[in-house]
C-alpha cells in the first residue's frame, strides 16, 4: 500500500485570448499549487479496479465513485497505456479539495492516480510520459503532475516553468452555487471584445523578480466578469475578505471559489469566519503556496 497528496491549485492571473476552431479557449494563465490536499491510497487487492470516498459530503456536487471519476479514467489511461492486465487495485479517496470548485481537485486526484500507480506497479514511467497520459482526460493534469507555480497557455496543457510564488497565506471560500464552466466561458465569448484583460506577462515578470507588492497587483482573473453575475456571491465574499483587510482576493479558475492573500493567519482565520457569519459559505479553508516534492 502507498499513498499519494493531490493538492489543489489556484489562478493568481487568469486570461481568455479566444477561441479555437474545435471550440476550445485559448488561454494564457498562472497555475500555483496550495497545500490543501485530497490523500488517495493504492493497495493490489479486490476484484478490478475499485474506488471508495470518504468526505465530500459537504458540497453541492455529488462525487462519483464510478468509471465516470477522474480517478478511474486515469488509471485505465494508465493501464492502457503499459498494458497492464492485471488491475486490481483498490483506491481510497479522502476528499478534502472543494468539488466543483475551480481549484482543479478532480484533475488533481487524477494527477496523484498516475504518479501513484506509477509506483505500485513499478512501470517507470517518466513525469513526462505521465503528462502525456493525464493530457488525453483534462488540461490541468499535467500542472497538477508537476506542482508548483507555471504559466500554462493554449487550452492550458503548455506548461512553462516560472519563479517560485513568495510564500503566501491564504483563505478561500467556496459559495454554495455552482457555476458551470461551459456556461460561463460561453457568456465569456459573449463579451469578449469589451472585458479588461489581465497582464499576464507582468505577472512573470513580478515572479521573476520576486516582487511580491507587484505580484499582489497583478492578480486578475477575465472570467470574474462574467461568474459574477451568475453567482453574486463571489463578488460579496470578495468584499468580505476585502473588509478583513485581505492583501487582494480572487475567484479561481471559472469559480466559484474565491481566495485571499492575508499578512498573517489569525486575519485569514477572522476573515472566514466572517464569510461564515454572512451565510455565504460553508466550505471554508485556511491554506498556503506551496512547490510540491513528489
Amino acid at each position: 500500500m502507498l499513498t499519494e497528496k493531490a493538492y489543489a491549485k489556484i489562478n493568481p492571473v487568469l486570461d481568455v485570448l479566444g477561441r479555437y476552431s474545435n471550440g476550445y479557449h485559448q488561454i494564457r494563465m498562472i497555475l500555483q499549487t496550495v497545500d490543501l490536499c485530497d490523500e488517495l491510497t493504492f493497495e493490489r487487492a479486490g476484484v478490478g479496479t475499485r474506488l471508495l470516498i470518504e468526505g465530500g459530503e459537504g458540497s453541492s456536487e455529488p462525487l462519483s465513485a464510478g468509471p465516470d471519476n477522474l480517478i478511474c479514467r486515469a488509471a485505465n489511461a494508465l493501464f492502457d497505456r503499459c498494458n497492464v492486465e492485471d488491475r486490481d487495485v483498490i483506491i481510497r479517496l479522502k476528499k478534502q479539495i472543494p468539488i466543483a470548485a475551480g481549484m482543479a481537485g478532480g484533475s488533481s486526484d487524477a494527477a496523484a492516480t498516475l504518479r501513484g500507480l506509477n509506483r505500485l506497479y513499478e512501470l517507470g514511467l517518466s513525469t513526462e510520459e505521465l503528462c502525456d497520459i493525464g493530457v488525453t482526460i483534462g488540461a490541468d493534469i499535467p500542472f497538477c503532475i508537476h506542482g508548483g507555480t507555471m504559466l500554462a497557455e493554449g487550452i492550458g496543457g503548455d506548461l512553462t516553468r516560472l519563479s517560485d510564488m513568495p510564500k503566501m497565506i491564504l483563505a478561500v471560500a467556496k459559495p454554495p452555487q455552482g457555476v458551470s464552466t461551459a456556461e460561463v466561458y460561453r457568456a465569456m465569448d459573449a463579451i469578449f471584445g469589451s472585458v479588461h484583460h489581465p497582464d499576464v506577462t507582468a505577472m512573470c515578470k513580478a515572479l521573476e523578480v520576486e516582487d511580491r507588492d507587484m505580484i499582489l497587483k497583478h492578480f486578475g482573473n477575465v472570467l470574474e466578469e462574467v461568474t459574477i453575475p451568475r453567482c453574486p456571491e463571489v463578488g460579496r465574499i470578495k468584499e468580505v475578505f476585502l473588509s478583513a483587510g485581505a492583501e487582494a482576493t480572487l475567484m479561481s479558475g471559472s469559480g466559484p471559489s474565491v481566495f485571499a492573500v492575508f499578512e498573517t493567519e489569525a486575519q485569514a482565520k477572522m476573515a472566514l469566519k466572517e464569510v461564515k457569519n454572512a451565510g455565504l459559505s460553508r466550505e471554508l479553508f485556511l491554506t498556503r503556496t506551496i512547490r510540491p516534492k513528489y
